[in-house]
Order: structure tokens, then C-alpha cells, then sequence
């Protein structure tokens, strides 16, 4: 009885290390697939807090929350089930749905920038109207939702790219894990970036003058932080798109342009101090102006063709 007891004790010990070495096994892939969606993740992060501009404080969470709720129903009921059948029957699929991907990527970076260019100041009395309507919250919740699935789609094929060698388990599994981590990060650090403000002014209200400094401090720099946030979301989306779009193109053997990016910041970089370091950025920055680029044109055929006009 006692063996028996053992081996039976043993058996659970190597199942118990089996599934331990699986789960490091998908963190290691979540952590892989997560590192290469980070782009359209710091634009999700940057584009949602403008959702909730206009609010009373005490509805901004409460908005935050249901974007979130959906933003998981985006990526775990519907993104999630239709890219693991695509990875099943139609792997050929996943490079061209990345190409598309990567060109809206490159559409909305353009676009961002556009925007900065060309901006239309709405009056304060019409802005004060529509955030005054009883439906605006919905509205915008929805819309943020929209968005979020667009973004999500993205974040969830560049995952899936990374992990698509692996078993359809794993591949599942992984999926999963970036889909709940990178919901709860991005809408975390939105609602933290949200209320920063609030916190700050209730400090600058009350205790010492320390603490008042400080949340004057904390009042001044939110939205320096959000305007920053805004710049590197842009700068991210034209990288991750551009860089995508190269990657395909030299999957299909069309123009050798990022293989001859990659060629070109090795030379330059080679004997630099830091050379990984600068490779990476002329590496970055010529996929973003490439980006920049293709998106350039998406615009342009969207803004200035008679009778065209960008959706957003």
C-alpha cells in the first residue's frame, strides 16, 4: 500500500511539473507575442482616455469598466475562436489578414498625423451640448468599443503570428493569456491616467505644502502625459504597421526592402557604441517612415479624391 501510495504521489509530482513547464511554456510565448504587439497596445492605451474627456468624475470608471467588458468579449468570443479555426484550416491566411492589419495601422498613424496638421476646433458651447446629451455616454462607449475591436484584431493576429508553429493547444492557450493581460494592463493604465488628475487636484486641496506641490505638479503634467502618450501611440502605429507590411513583402520576395533595412542599419551601427541599440532605431525608423509613407497615400486617396472622405 505504502509503494502505491508513492507512485501514485510520484505521478502527480511529474504531472504537476509537466503542467508547470506548460504554463512557463505559454508565458514565455504570451510574454513573446505581447513584446511584438506593443505598438498597437500603447495606442490602444493612448487612443481610449479620450473617450471619457468631458465626463463627471465619478462617471469615468464606470465608462472604463464597460469598454473594458468589452473590449474581453471582443478579443475572447469573437476575435479569439474565428483566428484559431483561420490558424486550422487557412495558416496561408494570417500574412495577408497581418498585410491589412498593417496598412490600417499605417492609415490611422498617417491619419493621426493629418489630424495634427489640419485640426477643426469644435466651439465650447457645441462641445458642452453634445457631452450635455443623455446619450453621448453610450454613444461614446460604443464607439470606443469599435475602435477597441479593430485594435484588438490586430494585437491578436500579431500574437498569433508569433506562436503560429506551435501545437493548436498552445496556440489557444497563449491567445488567451496575451488577450486577458493586455486588456487588463491597457485598461489599468487608462483608468490610473484618468483619474491622475483628480487625485492630483484633491492632494493640491489639502495636507502640506508638500503635498499640495504635488498635486499641483500631478495637475500640470497629466496632460503633458496624455499629449506624449498621443505622440508615441502615432510614432508606434506607423512602426508596427510599416514594419509588418516590409516583413510580408519579403515573405513574398517583393522588393527586398526590409532586408535591405535590416542591411543598411547593421552597416551603419556596426562600429557605433550600443550598435543593437542603434540598429534597432534605424531599423524602427525606417519602417516607421515607410509607414508613414503607405499610409500617407491611404490618406491622400481618402481625404483629397473628389467625393472621398476618411471614415475617422
Amino acid at each position: 500500500m505504502p509503494s502505491g501510495l508513492f507512485a501514485l504521489l510520484d505521478d502527480v509530482a511529474t504531472i504537476a511539473k509537466v503542467a508547470a513547464a506548460s504554463i512557463d511554456d505559454i508565458g514565455a510565448a504570451a510574454s513573446k507575442a505581447g513584446v511584438k504587439a506593443a505598438g498597437v497596445v500603447v495606442d490602444d492605451a493612448a487612443v481610449t482616455p479620450r473617450y471619457v474627456t468631458g465626463f463627471q468624475p465619478n462617471r469615468e470608471l464606470p465608462i472604463i469598466w464597460r469598454i473594458a467588458k468589452g473590449s474581453f468579449f471582443n478579443k475572447l468570443v469573437l476575435i479569439l475562436p474565428a483566428l484559431l479555426l483561420l490558424s486550422a484550416v487557412a495558416q496561408w491566411a494570417i500574412t495577408p489578414l497581418l498585410m491589412v492589419g498593417g496598412a490600417y495601422l499605417c492609415f490611422e498613424g498617417a491619419e493621426k498625423v493629418w489630424h495634427s496638421l489640419h485640426k477643426d476646433k469644435v466651439p465650447l458651447a457645441e462641445a458642452a451640448e453634445i457631452v450635455a446629451d443623455k446619450d453621448h455616454e453610450e454613444t461614446m462607449v460604443k464607439g470606443a468599443i469599435r475602435t477597441d475591436f479593430i485594435l484588438s484584431g490586430e494585437i491578436m493576429v500579431i500574437a498569433l503570428n508569433e506562436v503560429i508553429d506551435e501545437a493548436f493547444a498552445m496556440r489557444a492557450a497563449t491567445l488567451v493569456v496575451v488577450a486577458i493581460a493586455i486588456t487588463i494592463a491597457v485598461y489599468g493604465a487608462v483608468g490610473l491616467i484618468v483619474k491622475m488628475d483628480d487625485i492630483g487636484l484633491h492632494m493640491a486641496k489639502a495636507g502640506n505644502s508638500v503635498r499640495r506641490a504635488i498635486g499641483r505638479g500631478l495637475v500640470a503634467f497629466m496632460p503633458k502625459l496624455l499629449g506624449a502618450l498621443a505622440l508615441v501611440g502615432t510614432a508606434a502605429m506607423l512602426w508596427v504597421g510599416g514594419q509588418i507590411i516590409l516583413h510580408a513583402l519579403d515573405e513574398y520576395h517583393i522588393g527586398n526592402l526590409g532586408h535591405g533595412l535590416h542591411d543598411f542599419a547593421h552597416a551603419v551601427a556596426g562600429n557605433l557604441p550600443a550598435a543593437g541599440l542603434w540598429g534597432w532605431l534605424i531599423n524602427a525608423g525606417g519602417a516607421g517612415v515607410f509607414g508613414l509613407v503607405l499610409g500617407g497615400v491611404i490618406v491622400a486617396v481618402l481625404h483629397l479624391l473628389p467625393g472621398k472622405k476618411a471614415a475617422h
